[in-house]
């Protein structure tokens, strides 16, 4: 993907969006075979002395280990800082990792190696930027879209919140590790591009409505590793090397094109504030977590199906405000454009069928999401987040989500 390191700059520089574009400053990013030596060549050619490598037990015994061995005839200083545990057996991007990982990181530490999934990127990226230190992704599964973004999904009292940071300077994902990711992970992984389905329309109903900001180039970069995702589902499923690749490719791309404007919307909406929701819920009710590609595949499916139903037979129904409601009145001068965009949405059906073809999980209830909570995130998600969706749209001006 180097060269289209390039490309993706001068795209951005290109874009008359109007919307400020942050640099992309990432110098390598490698998703091929033996991708790990070329991570410790690149670590010995900055010349960095000493480095933190971040991981949890299953990552270490992964690809941590093998990576730490590389630097033993070198005079690079290793120090290891394995995330620990929770209660739940869980490794979460909360106070208490954040704070462990910080007290491992010294003034002379030259650089963080996030080597595992999700969790240990968020964790790594926050403290690296804290402590002013570069930071370098290994991703150990194909498993989420934000090893190279610059947002850290962050679990702090108990509320789950983005905070904007860095990215990585670099990426290195080597085919052989992802290959032997379980398969559960590469499902979440294809669960969180899945999602774009309905974060994309989120985006662009929040921007005709709610004049969000928008950037077509954004848009376009996500859409095109969603459609790469779906085009490619069958070898994905079967974790052939080229299914693989294409996944972890598209995963980084959704990531680039978060990392341009410095913001998820592209790759987040109300599916994502659902999937927030639960994981709140869970850990509230010290309550074992599942990943997070898992819930978000779940909660796309679901708020298609919302969407095409409930959200657009409301819309259908509306009248012009008596009280003179500025937004209701939007939506029925750009009713059609409106109605358009839900119906861009894939169906429901076909989205829990690439679930199912992918090995994940397809209902609620599988991830021990009861009726019950899954009724209050219909009603309260959106409110966790500041950002204009049809759910939010759906709930504070005509209708209520209780029928889930």
């Amino acid at each position: 993907m180097n060269n289209l390191l390039s490309e993706f700059t001068h795209l951005s520089n290109q874009c008359k969006c109007g919307r400020e574009h942050f640099e992309i400053t990432m110098e390598k990013v490698i998703v091929n075979k033996g991708a790990l030596k070329e991570a410790a060549s690149f670590i010995k050619d900055k010349s960095f002395n000493r480095i933190v490598i971040v991981v949890d037990k299953n990552t270490h015994d992964v690809a941590g280990q093998t990576f730490t061995d590389l630097f033993n005839s070198s005079e690079v200083e290793v120090d290891v800082c394995m995330i620990k545990e929770d209660e739940q057996n869980d490794v979460v991007a909360n106070e208490e990792s954040i704070v462990q990982l910080l007290l491992a990181v010294s003034k002379s530490t030259d650089v963080l190696v996030a080597v595992g999934a999700g969790t240990i990127h968020d964790i790594t990226r926050f403290v690296s930027s804290k402590m002013d230190k570069p930071f370098i992704s290994i991703p150990t599964a194909a498993s989420v879209d934000g090893f190279n973004s610059m947002g850290a999904p962050l679990v702090i009292r108990g509320v789950k919140m983005t905070y904007q940071t860095q990215a990585p300077i670099a990426v290195f994902a080597d085919v052989d590790i992802l290959l032997r990711a379980p398969r559960k992970m590469t499902a979440a992984g294809f669960g969180d591009m899945l999602g774009k389905s309905t974060s994309l329309a989120d985006w662009r109903f929040g921007h005709l409505i709610g004049n969000e900001p928008f950037c077509p180039l954004a848009y376009r970069l996500t859409e095109e590793a969603l459609q790469a995702c779906i085009t490619n589902v069958e070898k994905i499923a079967a974790g052939e090397e080229e299914g693989i690749k294409v996944l972890t490719e598209s995963l980084i791309q959704s990531g680039i094109a978060m990392l341009l404007i410095g913001h998820s919307y592209p790759a987040s909406g109300a599916e994502h504030h659902l999937s927030h929701y639960w994981e709140m819920d869970f850990i509230r009710n010290k309550k074992a977590q599942v990943l997070h590609g898992a819930k978000v595949s779940i909660s796309c499916w679901l708020i298609s199906d919302f969407y095409r139903s409930e959200v657009t037979d409301a819309i259908n129904q509306l009248e012009r405000s008596t009280l003179e409601n500025e937004l209701i009145n939007k939506v029925l001068e750009h009713k059609e454009d409106v109605l358009e965009i839900i119906k861009g949405i894939p169906e429901a059906v076909n989205l829990k069928e690439m679930i199912a073809i992918v090995g994940g999980e397809t209902e609620p209830s599988q991830l021990g999401i009861d009726q019950d909570l899954l009724q209050k995130s219909f009603r309260e998600a959106h409110l966790i987040r500041e950002r204009f969706t049809f759910l939010r749209f759906y709930n504070q001006y005509i209708g209520n989500a209780t029928n889930r």
